[in-house]
Order: structure tokens, then C-alpha cells, then sequence
């Protein structure tokens, strides 16, 4: 899984996708930072997040839509597959790869906080929620987003597809209550105002380890078949 973890944060760092995926993030939040935060003159850093949140739909794809489809299109899937590597190793480094360069990402966001320190009294509390929330919310994006790349080889397809699941994911569950442990924007909210929940919690968790289980099911299959 180390090997894996190395040569995906090699990608992420010597090619422009992980700085498109920082840059393209952090410019958005200043935005959201300016017109949530300093328009209305609060110190309420959850309100940041809050709105923020929607970036996600749109920056993961970013990041998961080369995961395996770049392999299966640059034929270096079966090198991969065939490797004494195991699938689950596969899976966990490429994944843990994305979600770090996730946490670099969050981790810039602190200066939003340390510039509301310096105006006025924030609450860590509610901020050290906001964040935990916002990085679980992440994950459970990232595991979805990489799933998809999974199923097909033109990344194009994977990013289209990627955002159109997260948008449903947005409205289905106000449509069909069957759909309500995918609404996992609700149970953000709730660490953005400083509740941790253990049923939130559970419910990011089920749902990246629904995905990252999809994924490589997905893998085994066709690994079997070659």
C-alpha cells in the first residue's frame, strides 16, 4: 500500500492536479470568505463552511477522476492488476493518497480562522467540529468519486458522472426518504454547529467504506476476468 501511497502523492505533487485541486479550492473559499464572513461582518467560521461545503461537488472530481481510469486508458491497469500487489492495497493507497492531499487543502483553511482570531473571539469548539465534519464529508466524496473512476476509462466521463452522484445526493433524499442516509450535507450541518454525533460519524464512515468495498469489488471483477 506504501508503494502505491508514494507513486499517487508523487503524481499529485509533480503534476498540476494536485496544485489545480489546492488553487482552484482556496480561490473559491476567499470568495465564499468575503461575501459569508466580511460582507456581513462575522466572526461565525462555521458560516464559511457552510456555504463552502458546495465546492466539494465540483473540486473532488478533480482529484478522483484520474484514479483508475488513466490506467485502464493508458493500458497500465493490467501492469497494475497483475502486480504481487493485492487489489485492497491498490484501493487503500490511491485513496489515502487523494485524502491527504484533501487534509494539505484543509489544513490552508486554518488561515481563515487565525484571521478571525485576530477581529474577534470565533469558537474553536464549533470550529475544531466544523472541520472534522468537513474532512468526513470530504472522504465520503472521495470514496464516491473514486468508485466511479473504477467503472470507466475517459476521466471526462468519471468527472461528469462523479458530479452528477453528488448532486443527486444533494436533492434525492428531500425527494425519496429511501435516500436519506445518502444526504450527507444534513449531517455536516450538524458539526457545523458543534454537535458531533456518533450516528453522524458512523454514517460518513459506512458510507467511504461502502465505496472504497464498491471499488474494489469492481477491480477483483475484472482482474478475474483477464
Amino acid at each position: 500500500m506504501l508503494a502505491i501511497l508514494k507513486k499517487e502523492l508523487k503524481t499529485y505533487l509533480v503534476t498540476p492536479i494536485g496544485y489545480i485541486f489546492i488553487g482552484i479550492f482556496l480561490l473559491i473559499f476567499s470568495l465564499f470568505f468575503y461575501m459569508t464572513i466580511i460582507m456581513p461582518k462575522t466572526v461565525n467560521f462555521e458560516y464559511l463552511f457552510l456555504d463552502g461545503a458546495t465546492i466539494l461537488t465540483f473540486v473532488v472530481p478533480v482529484i478522483t477522476m484520474k484514479m483508475f481510469s488513466e490506467e485502464r486508458k493508458n493500458g497500465t491497469e493490467q501492469l497494475l492488476l497483475t502486480s504481487p500487489r493485492s487489489i485492497v492495497s491498490i484501493v487503500l493507497g490511491k485513496f489515502f493518497a487523494g485524502a491527504i492531499i484533501v487534509a494539505i487543502t484543509e489544513l490552508f483553511t486554518l488561515m481563515y480562522f487565525f484571521i478571525l482570531k485576530f477581529f474577534g473571539r470565533p469558537s474553536l469548539q464549533v470550529a475544531i467540529s466544523t472541520l472534522a465534519g468537513f474532512f468526513l464529508l470530504s472522504l465520503s466524496y472521495l470514496s464516491l468519486g473514486m468508485f466511479v473512476s473504477s467503472t470507466t476509462e475517459h476521466q471526462i466521463v468519471a468527472f461528469v458522472i462523479t458530479i452528477g452522484a453528488f448532486l443527486a445526493m444533494w436533492f434525492l433524499p428531500s425527494v425519496l426518504p429511501i435516500f436519506d442516509v445518502f444526504a450527507l450535507m444534513y449531517k455536516f450541518q450538524n458539526f457545523a454547529i458543534g454537535i458531533i454525533s456518533l450516528s453522524d460519524i458512523i454514517t460518513f464512515i459506512s458510507f467511504i467504506l461502502l465505496f472504497i468495498l464498491l471499488t474494489i469489488v469492481v477491480l477483483q471483477r475484472r482482474k478475474s476476468r483477464k
